[in-house]
């Protein structure tokens, strides 16, 4: 199991945990640990030794199994098996007896590049791809040196198979060499990690581990905890952002069958119950007195056309060379186009939740999180807790798409105030707070709504000479505790990401980037891909628009922009994946082809789509995608999370919106937020270009190129430039 979902006794000690990991045996446990300075230090010990605070760390057990603890979750991006892969690729393990654990919540688990433990932002492997090979490759030094004391050889004469130690006649199981391996001094030099030439798993497709827990139903995901006595609870929630509670009557609510307690929360009221219809059924009775405030007059249609006046005023620079604005004032007749995108809701499959048992001066969370030292820290405060008294089991997440990477862990702070309140209450039991569907959709935090106004002017070879791009939109990071270190001069990098440094731009003589980052007060958070969600399809679709007025294919329109760039690698997808659909073939009578390129999170993708009108309405029926992540450790999960990230990007581009009117979000559930159906699939095929680079990002790529590749095609079909998310063709 990746995590305790049982009620066994709450023990928040860490060497608990240590012998937990490791099944309460004897055994080697490489423990690896880098300090925010950057200096790595290594460690091996026995179990019962005194530990360094582990980063992740390898156990290899006396039954030869190899626990890989990861401080990264898993939310269906295939980190379960990939950074395993790179571990075990140096250890030369048996593969069939790796095995992965969510890690604790703790400082010494951050994430090298964040700092703090996490997962976003697509950069897992690219911050791990070193580190988890250096620790297999530690390992197995380790162990061969403990095979040849035994075998009375010196370490060179020893090889490794599979997990076993030989030297000439003699063999020895990893599991038979742990114990005395753990004894050993660690070398002084650095271990030498393997040519690329000798890797025999990575690169390689791979089944992923975590696979048969999933499809069998034994995986445990946070909807899934259930501590000893755990009682349900639902929250009532302020129907528009910033509304404040002024009374309540809970008196018909705590007479409804299986209610336990009603309390009150900072989010509002949290009913507690048996079981989830008895919390429901209990908060459908409260009856609740709010002041509304200002944001009850909040309208998003009304935002949206306040952001296109604003996107005709001058912003903040993000950008600049030359002088763009000159030179457009100065053309006879520049293009000019206006790109928007809506609200945007995170919709994963499971809904948030989150079980807090809560003693007098311990408390155990247990969640599907993306953010486990802000819940922790979150938590400690809200009970007055050091950290070392707050445990964060990690289950495995139905979806995370950035939010359940809350930079004030609202989902967690709330559940651990639910607790805080019925344990006040005298209720002591365990407490698991599940939000609905429709509470999901209405709780706040989406993808912020974005104005592009797009201009350029043509030289005589029909490629842009000046351009400019006025963005306007919400600032993800004002307010939160990145903001102080990103936000400069005004600029949120994450809103102009994928404009700002574009090739198109590199190759333009003069290009003018800015930005306005109004408040509102709905609450934003980062969106799969975050800022290239908008800027890739203003900026993809743009540049078609620019080729058709210059009278050229669209495909070849990007060579020659990419190509004077120096772009190679944006280059190379863009061919493969034109090469792959076959763009030079006729297609059938009613169908279209667009093309969109775009990179991110250190990744390349392009993407060509074919469109038809099917009762008026777009249908994609076919999607060729090429991506160049660097090096691919899992062919096999870069795939699929290619596929996924279409599917995502499709689901927005041709249904999603989030609209708000009188403070209220209109949509409810999966009814009038739909996403892709399964009859609507179009077929993908994916080619993965190895690129010998060092490892991108993949969980998040593939989105942003496929709706202006869709937009696209759609213009060639209809005639028609569809220029603001989700396509309305009437």
């Amino acid at each position: 199991m990746n995590a305790r979902f049982d009620d066994t006794p709450l023990d928040p000690g860490r060497r608990r945990f240590l012998r937990g990991s490791a099944a309460g045996s004897t055994g080697l446990i490489i423990a690896f640990s880098v300090p925010l300075v950057g200096r790595r230090a290594l460690a091996a010990a026995a179990p019962d030794a005194a530990l360094p605070p582990p980063n992740a760390f390898l156990h290899i057990a006396p039954d030869d199994r190899v626990t890989v603890v990861l401080a990264h979750s898993e939310m269906g991006q295939g980190i379960w098996t990939s950074l395993p892969m790179l571990l075990a690729e140096e250890l030369e393990c048996d593969w069939s007896m790796v095995r992965a654990e969510h890690a604790p919540a703790a400082p010494v688990y951050a994430s090298p590049m964040f700092h703090i433990q996490m997962t976003g932002g697509s950069t897992t492997t690219m911050s791990e791809f070193d580190r988890y090979r250096e620790v297999g490759a530690l390992a197995r030094t380790q162990l061969v040196a403990a095979a040849a004391r035994r075998f009375g050889v010196a370490p060179g004469a020893c090889r490794v198979e599979r997990g076993v130690v030989i030297a000439g006649e003699q063999r020895a199981r990893f599991g038979e060499l742990s114990s005395a391996a753990a004894q050993l001094p660690l070398p002084s030099a650095a271990v030498a990690l393997k040519p690329r030439q000798d890797w025999t798993l990575i690169g390689k497709p791979t089944p992923r581990l975590d696979t048969a827990a999933k499809i069998t139903g034994r995986a445990a995901f946070g909807l899934d905890a259930r501590p000893a006595g755990v009682r349900v609870a639902l929250v009532a929630r302020a129907p528009v952002f910033g509304a404040k509670l002024r009374h309540f009557d809970a008196g018909a609510a705590r007479k409804m069958p299986g209610v336990d307690a009603v309390v009150e929360v900072p989010t509002g009221v949290a009913v507690i119950g048996a079981h989830f219809w008895a919390a429901k059924t209990g908060r459908d009775a409260l009856k609740l007195d709010w002041d509304l405030g200002p944001g009850a007059h909040f309208d998003s249609a009304a935002e949206l056309a306040q952001y296109r006046k604003l996107a005709r005023t001058p912003g903040s620079p993000a950008a600049m060379r030359g002088e763009a604005a000159r030179a457009l004032a100065a053309a006879r007749s520049p293009i000019a186009a206006e790109y928007s995108v809506p609200y945007l809701a995170h919709a994963t499959m499971e809904p948030l939740n989150c079980t807090v048992e809560l003693g007098a001066d311990h408390c155990r969370v247990t969640t599907g999180t993306q953010f486990q030292t802000g819940d922790q820290a979150s938590a400690a405060r809200i009970l007055g807790f050091n950290l070392g008294q707050v445990q964060i089991v990690t289950a495995f997440l139905g979806g995370g798409f950035g939010r359940r990477a809350n930079p004030v862990s609202d989902f967690v702070s709330e559940a651990v105030q639910v607790a805080k309140a019925a344990r006040a209450a005298g209720h002591t039991a365990p407490v698991k707070v599940v939000w609905t569907r429709e509470d999901d959709m209405h709780g706040g935090w989406y993808r912020p709504q974005f104005v592009h106004r797009m201009q350029a002017v043509l030289g005589s070879d029909g490629l842009p000479t000046a351009f400019t791009d006025r963005i306007v939109g919400q600032s993800i990071m004002a307010g939160t505790p990145f903001g102080a270190g990103m936000i400069k001069n005004g600029i949120d990098p994450v809103s102009v990401e994928g404009v700002v440094g574009s090739p198109y731009l590199e190759a333009t003589p003069a290009y003018a980037v800015e930005l306005h980052s109004p408040a509102a007060p709905v609450p934003v958070l980062w969106w799969r891909s975050v800022g290239n969600t908008h800027t890739a399809f203003a900026m993809e679709s743009f540049i078609d628009e620019l080729a058709h007025a210059a009278g050229r294919d669209p495909l070849e329109y990007r060579r020659a922009l990419l190509g004077k760039a120096g772009a190679k690698r944006h280059l190379a997808v863009l061919e493969r994946a034109a090469e792959l659909f076959g763009w030079t073939k006729p297609l059938p009578p009613g169908h279209a082809r667009g093309v969109a390129v775009h990179a991110s999170f250190g990744s390349y993708v392009a993407q060509v789509a074919e469109v038809s009108l099917v009762d008026g309405k777009p249908r994609v029926h076919r999607v060729t995608c090429a991506v160049d992540c660097g090096i691919a450790v899992n062919p096999e999960t870069i795939r699929a999370q290619m596929e996924g990230a279409i599917v995502f990007g499709l689901s927005a581009a041709l249904y999603g919106a989030i609209t708000i009117k009188d403070g209220r979000v209109q949509q409810d559930n999966f009814d009038t937020y739909p996403p892709l159906r399964m009859d609507a699939m179009p077929r993908i095929e994916v080619a993965i270009i190895d690129s010998g680079e060092k490892p991108g990002g993949i969980g998040e790529p593939g989105t942003p190129p496929i709706a202006p590749a869709v937009a696209n095609a759609l213009f060639v079909l209809t005639g028609k430039r569809l220029r603001d998310l989700p396509f309305q063709l009437a």
